[in-house]
């Protein structure tokens, strides 16, 4: 009866000991890559200090809340040596007057809002070119690369015009641009905004220059993954006034402060 009793104990231990087997097994794969992950680093350190470029070409994209409005945008970057880098961008956006107030129609809930005043909806398109210096890092697996962005090229303006919903005399109601109600008296009444589809057809285009620098935030610097932060400030100039709302007299120059989130990948080649 002992005998038999042992038996059936030594088999429902069984799983107990292969599940510890495993366990084992498991964390000691773990530890192995983590140990090979931080060689890599070392080594990758050591040849960064030494003046070699781990990875040479890296490509960015991001999104930025600027003080008047937003951005997305998209980095080629190229390595020239392990402290500088040149950065070629895309980005695009739209910029807004501060004193924007949108409004509804109290009367009818289905209409689209609309800001009383505004003339043109500004969207930029910027192409331009910058250097990027280190300035400080942090040499560990998460090394934080701290670095100057300094840049600047050609920025175009894209002005759409702004198109109000009104009220017409015989009753039937029409999109019309704000010189159009400044100055027709057959319009009875303001209805609504402009839909997704108003303004395409009469686009202008407005060219300028446009300069930038910024602080990087680099966090896993010795990855190939990008995630970074990147704060800066922003100076445009157009060849013409830009007139976006009325109440406000139009111009040429805009300066902007911005913060960016960043993702990408690193390459070697």
């Amino acid at each position: 009866m002992r005998k038999i009793f042992l038996f059936f104990l030594v088999i429902a231990a069984l799983p107990c000991f292969a599940q510890n087997s495993n366990m084992s097994s498991s964390q000691k794969r773990s530890q192995e890559r983590r140990e090979k992950k931080k060689e890599k680093v070392d080594s990758l350190i050591s040849q960064e200090e030494e003046g070699i470029i781990n990875y040479r070409k890296q490509t960015d994209f991001g999104a930025k809340l600027v003080s008047d409005g937003y951005g997305i945008f998209m980095d080629i970057g190229r390595a020239k040596s392990v402290k500088r880098s040149l950065l070629y961008q895309l980005e695009i956006g739209e910029r807004k007057s501060a004193r924007e107030i949108k409004q509804s129609n109290t009367n009818d809930p289905s209409s689209s809002p609309f800001i009383l005043g505004k003339e043109n909806f500004f969207y930029y398109t910027k192409l331009g070119v910058q250097e990027q210096f280190l300035l400080a890092n942090k040499a560990n697996k998460n090394g934080v690369n701290i670095t100057c962005n300094i840049g600047g090229g050609l920025s175009f303006a894209i002005l759409r015009p702004y198109e109000y919903e009104v009220l017409t005399a015989d009753g039937s109601s029409k999109f019309v641009q704000l010189n159009t109600i400044l100055s027709d008296t057959t319009i009875q009444g303001l209805l609504g905004g402009p839909t997704l589809s108003q303004g395409w057809e009469d686009l202008s285009l407005v060219p300028g220059v446009y300069g930038k620098a910024a602080v990087r935030f680099d966090y896993g610097h010795y990855t190939k993954t990008v995630t970074a932060l990147e704060i800066g400030i922003s100076a445009e100039y157009y060849t013409k006034n830009i007139p976006i709302l009325y109440a406000v007299a139009p111009q040429q120059s805009f300066i902007s402060v911005y913060a960016a989130i960043i993702f990408g990948w690193r390459r070697k080649k």
